[in-house]
């Protein structure tokens, strides 16, 4: 077939853009940024040098969590962001596990607070196609 991915950064690519919310501009802008993922030990510290994490701030015991740091590269997280607008708004009619706690999570913490968190969900997902590469499984 002449669409079949050849070589390793083209099978990266076709596995990145089975995540929902990640094209071909996102996939292809995810492997020029982080490669295979090596760099990064877990999903999260790859979310985290995104700035799709919470920046926390603690003293005495207790911590808190504030807004998204914002670090990193600012136009990947822009495309993840839109990413996840584009699940989140097509989850209504979906009832894959992933839909549903997005909606679920709509329902209880708001529209942005969803989808800043869809798109740290696919950063991590991201991270795990490329960290993985072939063991990955899409949960179920």
């Amino acid at each position: 077939m002449p669409n079949e991915p050849t070589g390793p950064r083209e099978r990266r690519r076709a596995a990145l853009k089975r995540l929902s919310g990640i094209g071909e501009t996102t996939a292809t802008t995810l492997i020029a940024a982080i490669g295979n993922g090596h760099d990064f030990q877990c999903g999260r510290q790859f979310a985290a040098w995104l700035g799709l994490v919470p920046g926390q701030y603690s003293s005495g015991g207790k911590t808190r969590l504030g807004r998204i740091t914002k670090a990193g590269d600012a136009y990947l997280r822009s495309l993840l962001v839109l990413g996840a607008r584009a699940v989140l708004a097509a989850a209504k009619n979906k009832a894959d596990p992933i839909s549903r706690w997005a909606i679920a999570l709509q329902e209880r913490r708001g529209y942005w607070k969803a989808v800043v968190a869809m798109a740290a969900k696919n950063a991590r997902l991201a991270w795990a196609v490329l960290a993985k590469g072939e063991d990955f499984k899409l949960p179920a």
